[in-house]
């Protein structure tokens, strides 16, 4: 019960009041970050790494009128909103209940067909975002680009820095990118159908298959893969070594809603999971959390007796605030 009164929480902080302003400037679908007690410190040694990186709110916990196992969280930041080279995201301020691992990672691609300094742009962020980190994938050359490095920074999030020289659309700088392995392994097509399929924006790109097997990679699996839902970009790919950790709530997203019908669809289609769902979050078929939300939720929290009312709820009833 005390993740799931952390979620209400972080349910609540969802959409702060000045979110409705920035809609256009930033993904409609925002991932969300859960930190053990260091969201704050997090976000400040990440505006630090990205240059271009912007606080737009901070929420804090009440210091009084806490339930006994938040009171160590009094005065402590509960939610922080912020981007970091456009990429809008939310830093949820938690306990010890789950940890990053590699399944969800950040993908951070350097033009160099647009940046003459891309390549010294990279070595700069890897080492700033590796203090205190370790390296799973040194900073190297590979088949794929000249320069690529895959880091797990000292707060356990992982990070893909590349090189690139692309062809054809732009893409944002970060992109949030899934990787199937372990219970989901070469599931990653499966997956990108299907969430295309929710989504009624959006569509597929780049589609590279294994040809061969490659580790636990069948042929046919996903080697590389990026689509769009609604305006927020995924990158998808089938693990090609033997990947034990899966999907967690440590990275979730949040969908907002503009009313209860778009609700009850998203439930419907992304929740697979009944004892994962609690306060507007939910679990997939494929592990990957999501955060079900109406787009007013900062309105409905402020009504009598909202907090009460929503602990109660699994998918939530916009009439029952």
């Amino acid at each position: 019960m005390a993740q799931f009164a952390i979620r209400l929480s972080a349910l609540a902080a969802a959409r702060s009041d000045d979110m409705g302003s920035r809609r256009n400037t930033i993904s409609s679908i925002t991932p969300c970050l859960w930190f053990d007690h260091a969201a704050e410190e997090a976000v400040a040694f990440y505006a630090a790494a990205f240059s271009d990186a912007v606080v737009h709110n901070i929420i804090r916990y009440p210091s009084e009128g806490l339930a006994a196992f938040q009171q160590n969280m009094a005065g402590e930041v509960l939610t922080i909103e912020f981007e970091i080279a456009g990429q809008a995201l939310m830093a949820l301020n938690a306990g010890d209940n789950f940890s990053f691992n590699e399944s969800i990672s950040f993908m951070v691609s350097f033009d160099a067909s647009a940046d003459p300094d891309a390549r010294h742009n990279l070595d700069e962020l890897w080492n700033t975002l590796i203090d205190g980190g370790s390296a799973l994938m040194p900073l190297d050359e590979y088949g794929f680009s000249p320069r690529f490095g895959w880091l797990r920074d000292r707060f356990g999030l992982n990070w893909q820095l590349i090189l690139t020289d692309p062809a054809g659309e732009p893409r944002p700088m970060v992109i949030p990118a899934l990787m199937f392995g372990g219970p989901v392994q070469n599931r990653a097509a499966e997956a990108t159908e299907y969430y295309r399929s929710v989504f009624e924006e959006s569509r597929l790109d780049t589609d590279s298959r294994y040809t061969e097997q490659t580790g636990p990679a069948t042929p046919g699996s996903v080697m590389f893969s990026d689509f769009q839902l609604r305006d927020q970009w995924f990158v998808a790919m089938d693990a090609a070594g033997v990947q034990h950790a899966s999907f967690t709530e440590a990275v979730s997203f949040v969908v907002p809603c503009a009313d209860q019908a778009e609700i009850d669809y998203y439930w419907a289609a992304l929740s697979a999971v009944p004892d994962a769902e609690q306060c507007g979050w939910c679990k997939d078929k494929f592990g990957v959390s999501w955060q079900i939300t109406p787009a007013n939720i900062n309105e409905l929290m402020k009504r009598p007796g909202a907090f009460e009312k929503l602990m109660a709820m699994k998918k939530l009833e916009i009439d029952q605030f």
